[in-house]
């Protein structure tokens, strides 16, 4: 699915390819909702970082979050979560580990996006707690990360876009 996206004042915009865009998966960790959940959470789709193309690239920074594990050295992130200088808008994030893979915030994407049939709330250990996290039928609760993986995700599903 061809997707396009942009930051909330328009100095960016970006479009890529995406075989999974279906915005499944809430996640509560802290860097997650410190940089980019308004919601206590935020949402990543998946995308071929190939095809990634953006307008006014001058205007985004990158951040490479602190990770702190209890009982572990705080140790810098590879993740490099992409932003607007200009209006702080959370765009993408992309890790040399995965260099193939690229993952736009589903809140920066101005396509329509398919609406999931479950959704799943990650990182229920660092859920801030003023955050009323959606229970029952079509929510799946994880403490950390789950195990299936965004593509077996959709896979399961029947929802690969091609």
């Amino acid at each position: 699915m061809h997707l396009e996206g942009s930051c909330h004042c328009g100095a960016v915009q970006f479009s890529l390819e995406s075989d999974s865009p279906y915005p499944y998966m809430h996640c509560h960790c802290s860097i997650c909702r410190k940089t980019a959940g308004g919601g206590g959470y935020a949402i990543n789709l998946g995308g071929d970082a190939n095809t990634l193309r953006v307008r006014g690239g001058k205007n985004v920074a990158i951040y490479h979050a602190v990770m702190r594990e209890p009982g572990q050295r705080p140790k810098r992130s590879k993740g490099q979560r992409h932003f607007c200088v200009k209006c702080g808008s959370a765009l993408w994030m992309w890790d040399p580990r995965w260099p193939d893979l690229v993952h736009p915030h589903a809140s920066a994407i101005d396509t329509p996006l398919p609406k999931p049939p479950e959704v799943v709330e990650a990182g229920l250990d660092y859920v801030a707690p003023w955050v009323d996290v959606p229970r029952g039928k079509g929510h799946k609760h994880v403490g950390t990360w789950p195990e299936e993986s965004l593509h077996d995700w959709h896979a399961r599903h029947g929802l690969l876009s091609e």
